[in-house]
């Protein structure tokens, strides 16, 4: 049994799903087609959204859409609400106390914020979090992989074997980590335990992927590998990521999102937003009046 803490953080909790309502009814196994996608190509938006915790005001009216097969970078000064609009986006902030939410965010259908129960855990696999230090779980390499799948219901040995070697080699471990998966994950290096949360994050084949500064406990070489998956994976997920390095957005954005003090200031394209900015908070922050 996992403890709380890893429950609450990967966002998973522990079910026993019925295997056909989740697998298609295909002969062939096929690793990345494991689960029914009844919105796929969904949209991620967010209307009139305001989030307090306790007493104090986070987020003010946040209103956007995320776009599809992008990398939308969320820039700020820190402490802007950058992250806890991330978290909001698959719920993980519930586990902060005081929080209330008031407004929508949708994900094609499904209101995200009215979603419980089953409604909540399925959420949690469509939109999948990378956090900005490694949380592997206290278990194998290969189970770490393996543990999303098999709490939505896929537990046999050798489709488990297909799905491990396919997202170890999605985020370039699997030469590194093939002869030792019953290792502990604790045993590699902190780049290659970042890359191992993202293989397990995509091993329930999210749409979209949260990455709330996944680089910042990182070294120059170990960021460098992470960013380029990132640009590899936005062909088949939207990525969302919060980032305080600008010359980080600089290099991987497709997208971007400002927020200063809870409010979004400005949206719009990288190439509209890094040269061309509309807002005057913008251009500040962009020159570094305040950081």
């Amino acid at each position: 049994m996992l403890p709380e803490f890893f429950k609450r953080h990967i966002g998973f909790s522990v079910i026993e799903p019925d295997m056909d309502d989740l697998l298609h009814k295909d002969k062939a196994f096929t690793p990345d087609v494991k689960f029914r996608h009844p919105d796929t190509g969904a949209r991620l938006e967010v209307r009139h959204l305001d989030l307090s915790i306790g007493n104090q005001q986070i987020l003010k009216d946040i209103s956007l859409q995320i776009p599809e097969n992008k990398i939308t970078c969320i820039i700020g000064p820190s402490g802007c609400g950058k992250s806890t609009l991330l978290r909001s986006f698959n719920r993980l902030i519930d586990s902060v106390d005081g929080v209330r939410m008031r407004g929508s965010i949708t994900l094609g259908e499904q209101d995200i914020l009215r979603s419980d129960g089953a409604e909540l855990i399925d959420l949690r696999r469509r939109i999948g979090l990378v956090p900005q230090r490694p949380c592997p779980l206290p278990m194998s390499i290969y189970d770490n992989v393996a543990y999303g799948c098999r709490i939505h219901g896929i537990r046999g040995r050798r489709k488990l074997d297909v799905v491990v070697e396919h997202y170890l080699s999605e985020v370039g471990l699997w030469d590194e980590v093939k002869e030792r998966l019953r290792a502990p994950a604790s045993s590699l290096s902190i780049g290659q335990q970042q890359r191992l949360c993202l293989a397990r994050s995509l091993a329930v084949e999210p749409e979209f992927i949260l990455a709330d500064e996944a680089t910042s406990a990182l070294d120059p070489q170990s960021s460098k590998i992470v960013e380029d998956l990132f640009v590899k994976l936005k062909e088949h997920y939207s990525i969302i990521m919060v980032t305080h390095t600008l010359r980080q957005a600089l290099r991987i954005a497709d997208y971007v999102v400002f927020i200063y003090m809870g409010e979004v200031i400005e949206t719009g394209d990288a190439e509209q937003v890094f040269h061309h900015p509309q807002h005057e908070l913008t251009r500040n922050y962009l020159s570094g009046v305040f950081s």
